[in-house]
C-alpha cells in the first residue's frame, strides 16, 4: 500500500491475471473506492466485498482487454448495489461503457479523493493511449514500466519515443504506477546494454530481494526511471553505442536509438 503526497489517498495493487496490477485508490473517507485499469472484475469485486468499500469510479489508460474487460461486470455489480460508476477513458479508443471520455489537458476532478487529474495524450502503445496526473501519482498504464515501456501495436514507434520524452518533463518525485509487473525481466535486459550503471546495479539487488518476498516492486519513480531506464536515455551515448553493437544499426539519433532499443527487447 502506498500513500499520496496528500496524506488522505491509500493506493493499493490489486493483483490480476499473470502479472497486472488494477490499481485501487481509498480516499479520506475509507469507504469508497477508484480503480485504474480494471482488466478482471473478479479480483476488484473480491478486493471491495472484503474491505466493504463502494466503487465510485474507474479510470482507464487504453482499450486492451486485460485494462477494460472487467468494466461491463463492474457496472452490474455496482448498478446491484445503487452505485453510480463513472468510467473515464481516452476520447479516440473504444473503451466500453465509457461515460467520459477525455483528451490531452482535460481534468477529472474525484471528490472522495480530493484529487484532479490531468489527462496527458501518451500515444505509442496504442494510438490513442493516455495517462492520469495528480500531486505526485502518474498513472501511466502501458506506455512506462520501469526500466521499460510498452510495445507498439496500432501506435508508432515516434508517438511512443515522444510520449516517454513528455513523462521525464514531470517532477522526479512523481510515482510511477504502471500496469505490470515486468521490472525484473526489464532490468535484465537493460543490463545486457548498460552493465556499469551502478544505480542499475543497486536497483537489480533491491528487485531481488522485494520479488523474493512477492512483493510488487511498483510504484517506480520518474526520478529512478531517467536515470536507470535505458529507453528514457537514448540520447546517451553510451546507450547509443551499445544499441548500434547489439543491433548492427548505427544508432545517429535518440529516435534511432529508441527504434534499435525496442526492437532489440521485442526480441530478447
Amino acid at each position: 500500500m502506498q500513500t499520496s503526497s496528500s496524506q488522505s489517498v491509500n493506493i493499493f495493487p490489486i493483483p490480476a491475471f499473470n502479472d497486472n496490477y488494477i490499481w485501487a485508490l481509498v480516499g479520506h473517507d475509507q469507504t469508497r473506492v477508484t480503480v485504474v485499469d480494471p482488466g478482471c472484475a473478479d479480483s476488484v469485486i473480491q478486493f471491495l466485498e472484503s474491505n466493504d468499500y463502494q466503487l465510485d469510479c474507474i479510470l482507464v489508460t487504453h482499450h486492451h482487454y486485460d485494462h477494460v474487460d472487467g468494466i461491463a461486470d463492474l457496472l452490474k455489480y455496482g448498478q446491484h448495489n445503487n452505485w453510480a460508476v463513472n468510467v473515464y477513458g481516452p476520447m479516440n479508443e473504444n473503451i466500453p461503457h465509457c461515460s467520459h471520455k477525455l483528451v490531452e489537458n482535460d481534468t477529472v476532478y474525484i471528490p472522495h479523493l480530493e484529487l484532479t487529474f490531468t489527462v496527458i495524450d501518451v500515444p505509442g502503445h496504442t494510438a490513442g493511449h493516455i495517462a492520469y496526473y495528480a500531486e505526485d501519482i502518474l498513472f501511466c498504464g502501458d506506455t512506462l514500466f520501469s526500466v521499460g515501456c510498452g510495445r507498439l501495436f496500432d501506435g508508432t514507434a515516434e508517438q511512443l519515443h515522444q510520449s516517454l520524452h513528455k513523462l521525464t518533463t514531470l517532477p522526479e518525485q512523481t510515482k510511477v504506477y504502471c500496469t505490470h509487473e515486468y521490472t525484473m525481466a526489464n532490468i535484465n535486459f537493460a543490463l545486457t546494454l548498460d552493465p556499469t550503471n551502478f544505480e542499475l546495479i543497486d536497483y537489480f539487488n533491491q528487485v531481488k530481494q522485494i520479488r523474493e518476498q512477492g512483493l510488487p516492486t511498483l510504484p517506480s519513480s520518474i526520478g529512478l526511471e531517467k536515470r536507470v531506464n535505458p529507453f528514457l536515455r537514448t540520447g546517451n551515448t553510451e546507450i547509443q553505442q551499445s544499441v548500434s553493437q547489439f543491433s548492427n544499426l548505427e544508432a545517429n539519433s535518440p529516435l534511432d536509438t529508441f527504434i534499435a532499443l525496442r526492437k532489440l527487447k521485442d526480441n530478447f
